[in-house]
């Protein structure tokens, strides 16, 4: 199980000495889609050339244009994009190609996705890693729901998890055992980054 910390709504600055106080306990460094917006390319590969040994994402939400923006981030150093569910299957099985070919990953995430019909299309494109995502707009009706789970239980996918997750919300979801726990606010807004992380990985190290 590893650690992703999301960057997002955030400086510069703040993301690296976030990534630097952390850099122990997390395992996937996300560039977020707020700071990909505002820095470009420019921070994924800044990104990439001062933490080397870590799995960096960037979160493109990329819904068109895939072979492009898949081509565009993996070049500048990423070792995963996400791809929004919702894209049109040419769209999907143009980045997972060049996922393949780059030796590279695509994270498809399932914001505001209901259907089981919707996963099992995925799953027949060939999609292997998703992300059961609350958005950040509908964090406001409450905590990550574990019912989400039932969503994916009858696939064979690597599962993440992301949208409000914190060390209250942790313990609930930890027991549906993802492959990767996605926290952003919960470690980012914390006074005590490092020591949020920390717990964390904790926490999940009962369920390795």
């Amino acid at each position: 199980m590893k650690l992703q910390l999301a960057l997002d709504r955030l400086t510069k600055d703040e993301c690296f000495r976030i990534v630097e106080e952390t850099k122990e306990s997390i395992d996937i460094i996300e560039v977020g889609t707020g700071v990909i917006k505002e820095y470009g390319m420019a921070i994924v590969r800044e990104m990439r050339n001062r933490y080397p040994d870590h799995v960096i994402l960037a979160d493109m939400k990329t819904c068109d244009a895939g072979r492009h923006e898949a081509l565009q981030v993996f070049e500048a150093g990423a070792d995963i994009a996400t791809v929004m569910a919702f894209s049109a299957g040419q769209t999907i099985t143009d980045t997972l190609r060049i996922a393949h070919e780059t030796e590279k990953q695509i994270m498809i995430d399932l914001l505001e996705v209901h259907e089981k019909e919707k996963v099992a299309a995925l799953e027949k494109l060939g999609v292997r890693l998703v992300s059961l995502h609350i958005g950040k707009d509908k964090q406001t009706e409450g905590a990550f729901d574990t019912e989400l789970f039932s969503l994916i239980k009858e696939f064979d996918f690597e599962v993440a998890v992301a949208g409000g997750v914190n060390l209250d919300s942790l313990p609930s979801i930890l027991q549906e055992r993802p492959d990767i726990i996605i926290a952003g606010s919960a470690i980012t807004g914390s006074e005590q980054p490092k020591e949020t992380a920390v717990n964390m990985k904790k926490m999940m190290a009962d369920y390795m």
